[in-house]
């Protein structure tokens, strides 16, 4: 009888130890953010844990650091339904100050199931902004004409950590990068909000934002010329019949003057023209890759 007593209660033991195994956890689906900064004064300015019950319960949420030491309570006893569990830390402990920069950890329990865990999940507090240097921007004069000469601008650029780019033109941003690394390219086509923006000088500046939301200071400002065709003067006075000199720039290979009912086609640079035979106002116009660039030539009668 002794033996088939021990034998049951071991039987027992075992069926009770297999049953604790295979039990289902009270929380899954966990998904914690991983770096955040609270100084950011942007969206990832407070870190998102959530978690799912299976079944109601009171619950506490806590932030330990590296030393198993509770730091912040985020949640103390609110009941919840079963289902999801959302609560955010603004990286500061119960007396308002900002935490240090290191790793921190979410500790929750449940009072009903008296059940506590601490997730896995580390939770990085980052306030160090990046630092972005300008590498090359290339080329500085460009025209986005789709003629595949000088179309657009390319800043390369390198971070001391993985990063997304933000390019701004006169002040206001026109790109962010959507991938984080420490060194990447911008392209820039001369485009604001789909349109393409006047021929002048712009003044460029790239700056970086890091996983923690934590945007570094802006690289030295570049100026960039938008030019299709450009002249070296747009008002120009000739004698009848005379000769003179105009300088052309553009990327074309060749770009198309008119005057006076005359035409005709020449490479970029300085443009040799005869004046017409009379006196008189006339617009000289220069067109490359569809955009012109006019001139303003008075001729005069010849001094007798």
């Amino acid at each position: 009888m002794l033996v088939v007593a021990l034998l049951a209660a071991t039987a027992a033991a075992f069926a009770l130890t297999q049953g604790l195994k295979s039990r289902l956890s009270p929380i899954f689906g966990t998904d914690v953010q991983s770096v955040f900064s609270p100084v950011c004064g942007c969206r990832k300015k407070t870190a998102a844990i959530s978690f799912k019950l299976r079944e109601p319960d009171r619950v506490s949420v806590a932030i330990v650091d590296g030393s198993d030491r509770v730091v912040r309570t985020v949640e103390r006893g609110r009941s919840y339904g079963s289902g999801i569990v959302e609560v955010a830390w603004d990286g500061r402990d119960d007396a308002g100050a900002i935490l240090a920069e290191g790793e921190y950890r979410p500790r929750v329990h449940l009072a009903e199931e008296r059940f506590t865990t601490t997730l896995p999940n580390p939770i990085a507090i980052d306030v160090t902004p990046p630092r972005l240097q300008l590498v090359a921007a290339r080329p500085r004069v460009f025209s986005p004409d789709g003629d595949g000469r000088a179309d657009r601008v390319v800043f390369r650029y390198r971070a001391d950590e993985p990063v997304r780019g933000m390019l701004f033109v006169n002040g206001r941003r026109h790109q962010l990068k959507r991938f984080y690394r420490e060194q990447d390219t911008i392209v820039w086509n001369g485009k604001a909000d789909s349109r393409t923006l006047r021929p002048r000088t712009y003044t460029a500046e790239l700056a970086a934002e890091d996983a923690a939301g934590n945007v570094g200071a802006r690289t030295r400002a570049v100026p960039l010329t938008l030019r299709y065709v450009a002249l070296g003067r747009d008002r120009i006075t000739v004698t009848a019949g005379a000769r003179f000199a105009l300088r052309v720039s553009a990327d074309a290979a060749q770009v198309r003057w008119s005057i006076g009912g005359r035409t005709g086609l020449v490479p970029p640079g300085t443009l040799q023209l005869r004046a017409p035979l009379q006196k008189g106002q006339f617009t000289l116009t220069l067109t490359a890759s569809g955009h012109s660039a006019r001139a303003a030539v008075f001729v005069q009668e010849p001094v007798r």
